[in-house]
């Protein structure tokens, strides 16, 4: 509750709007105490959950504000089951007050997988309302991590299926390795995918293209990946984990209130008409202008040095 409340004072919370904090399907009550435990290890802080399936891990030293959400059931290839998702939602409620961190890469502790989807083994084992429950929940934590006033990179190595490739979906970027496989096969199995990637992909790849994907439940490489627009970069197998800290490092030395700002005109402009849009963007610009570190830049670039951003 203390996280929740963080966020509601840190100002982020007007920009996503009470009815998003209360989703019926993000029960604040189901989180997981935020004093877990943390634990140094060289060049990052790992913050312990109760299972250890996802970890997150900060950053130290330059590379401070950089986080990174790891993904670690390797015994079931990260599909997502009841208490992988519970500990998910809880790592993405403790960031969404956290004014030190300023982008967040999401990758496999699990070599040649990204994330296989949900746990089907488990769905079997579901009723009707419960499969509900679930879907509904998955979508709901994807929703919060598309929301999140942070950047978001997705670490693609292998295969990304189903809620995988949803998952991957619900970031800002995408990278991935050579020997990175795509889908979204739900059709397959007589369901259509339910975590929002009916509505992601047609807005990132278009309507056509994502509807032949979906139609179809094939599978795409990392080259045609790329072609379609599906993700931002591809690298050599093993070398995607090393692209997005290099691109999380170059924004991590941009002012952080501009980047949320940035982040949040763009989301939110995408679906008004231009003149509304404008208006987003007039007014996330001019929250800017009072900063600190907006002065900050103007006198760095002034006297020829690197600025030093306090998120201020």
């Amino acid at each position: 509750m203390q996280q929740f409340r963080a966020f509601q004072a840190s100002g982020y919370a007007g920009l996503f709007g009470r009815s998003f904090l209360h989703h019926p399907f993000w029960p604040i009550n189901s989180l997981i105490s935020p004093s877990k435990p943390f634990v140094q290890k060289r060049g990052l802080i790992v913050q312990t959950l109760d299972q250890d399936l996802v970890k997150l891990e900060r950053l130290s030293g330059a590379d401070e504000g950089i986080v990174a959400l790891k993904l670690d059931r390797g015994d079931a290839k990260n599909a997502i089951s009841k208490n992988m998702l519970k500990e998910f939602r809880s790592v993405l409620h403790s960031l969404s007050g956290d004014k030190s961190a300023n982008v967040m890469m999401v990758y496999s502790a699990i070599s040649r997988v990204f994330c296989a989807g949900a746990d089907l083994k488990e769905r079997k084992l579901m009723s009707p309302a419960e499969v509900m429950d679930f879907v509904n929940s998955l979508r709901s934590a994807f929703t919060f991590l598309e929301a999140l006033p942070i950047p978001t990179i997705a670490v693609i190595e292998g295969t990304a299926f189903g809620g995988g490739l949803e998952l991957a979906l619900s970031c800002d970027l995408r990278i991935c390795g050579e020997q990175a496989v795509l889908a979204l096969p739900e059709t397959g199995l007589a369901i259509i995918p339910g975590a929002g990637g009916t509505q992601r992909l047609p807005r990132i790849i278009g309507k056509g293209l994502a509807k032949e994907l979906i139609f179809t439940g094939r599978k795409v490489d990392a080259k045609e990946a790329v072609s379609l627009g599906l993700v931002n970069h591809c690298v050599p197998s093993g070398d995607a984990y090393n692209k997005a800290l290099e691109i999380s490092r170059e924004i991590n030395q941009k002012g952080p209130v501009a980047i949320r700002m940035a982040k949040h005109a763009i989301n939110s402009g995408l679906d008004l008409q231009m003149s509304s849009a404008l208006e987003v963007e007039e007014n996330s610009y001019n929250k800017l202008l009072n900063t600190e570190d907006r002065l900050e830049g103007l006198a760095a670039f002034s006297e020829k040095r690197k600025p030093i951003y306090k998120g201020k």
